[in-house]
């Protein structure tokens, strides 16, 4: 493949710097992204692609799509948190100040996705592919939601890898923790504060907590560190007399590709009298295999590799993928955020050598 020439001025980038500075005009919060997806799903028909759309989910096939080819899905996320009370500026007006554009969504991840789409339209009319392409544009990033990428993937049918638009000032994540949050809760037995009656639930709960401050999984990551645990909420007692028969906590628990979901819970809970009970364990950690052309093509491209602390829709998808993108991850969820314009140039660019690397031989397409 022959590296296109990407430019400011190009058509390609034109056009999709216009779609941010709609998509940053269109509230998009995680679950209403309805207006969001018909901007996308308008802007694909205009460039004669034929898009397809699940609630709020858009996304298009490579229209010279050839049979026993892998499959790349390139997807981000056009939904956003809510914006922060001490913006200084409208969070939804695309507003430019030089270089930046700032608004809601611009870096968390408008910049990551129109880069992606401008990627996929620059090489629509290619019919020489040694894959196939599929670009998605999805909801409910922000939230993990079951309406986001997880609704989609069973329609897309067996995918070989995947690149996740994320902001990552450029380099790649090659592998990602995973998130459980686990509800504590510590039983003891009611009693009157004066008296030496009943069983301190708080006591007991502290007593897990000191325990779970002081454990350590022995499996380290040299991309991912340790696995984290980190309690960060805690609440127990009606009044101030009477001694608390429940005590609950919550932990942030982020695990490193060497542990399931699954096996951290279950070696915290053998650490604790409380009864620990995880809201889900979908969101697994991820990791890419060295010898997976995803890899290979960033390997031989000398670029720069690390382990992500940040969760993205790459806990849900259970195929290799890497995450990159333009834009800077200390941004994302702040005030007064904001995309470089040359970050979005470098992020087209970025995405294209990627695919021009991207190679499969035989035994990898026989793997698909």
């Amino acid at each position: 493949m022959e590296l296109i020439a990407i430019t400011p001025n190009h058509p390609v980038c034109v056009q999709v710097i216009k779609l941010l500075e709609q998509l940053i005009g269109t509230p998009s919060f995680s679950r209403e992204e309805k207006d969001t997806a018909g901007l996308l799903a308008a802007f694909f028909a205009d460039k004669g692609l034929k898009a397809m759309r699940e609630k709020n989910n858009v996304w298009v096939k490579h229209p010279h799509w050839r049979a026993g080819l892998p499959v790349i899905l390139l997807n981000s996320h056009h939904d956003t948190v809510k914006p922060a009370a001490s913006w200084q500026r409208d969070p939804f007006v695309a507003q430019w100040e030089g270089d930046q554009l700032f608004g809601l969504g611009s870096n968390d991840a408008g910049g990551p996705l129109i880069s992606l789409i401008a990627a996929f339209l620059l090489l629509k009319d290619r019919q020489d592919l040694p894959f196939n392409l599929i670009m998605a544009a999805t909801a409910e990033e922000e939230i993990s939601g079951s309406g986001g990428i997880a609704h989609v993937l069973p329609q897309l049918g067996p995918i070989a890898g995947g690149i996740v638009g994320e902001p990552t000032s450029g380099d790649v994540a090659i592998a990602e923790r995973g998130l459980i949050v686990i509800d504590g809760e510590a039983q003891g037995v009611s009693g009157h504060a004066a008296r030496e009656e009943g069983t301190n639930a708080l006591y007991l709960a502290l007593e897990d907590i000191a325990r779970l401050r002081n454990f350590t999984f022995p499996k380290v990551s040299p991309l991912l560190g340790g696995v984290k645990v980190s309690v960060t909420q805690i609440n127990a007692g009606s009044q101030h007399n009477v001694v608390p028969d429940r005590c609950r906590f919550v932990m942030d628990v982020r695990v490193n590709e060497h542990y399931t979901n699954e096996e951290v819970v279950a070696a915290l809970q053998a650490e604790c009298k409380s009864i620990l009970t995880p809201r889900s364990l979908r969101l697994q950690s991820s990791g890419i295999a060295e010898d997976h052309p995803l890899a290979k093509a960033v390997a031989s491209l000398g670029w720069s590799t690390y382990g992500s602390p940040t969760l993205s829709d790459q806990a849900l998808m259970p195929f290799p993928t890497i995450k990159l993108g333009p834009g800077d991850s200390a941004r994302s969820h702040t005030a007064d955020e904001f995309i470089r314009r040359t970050e979005i140039i470098a992020g087209i660019k970025t995405y294209l050598s990627v695919l021009e690397q991207l190679k499969f031989d035989e035994t990898w397409i026989s793997k698909v």
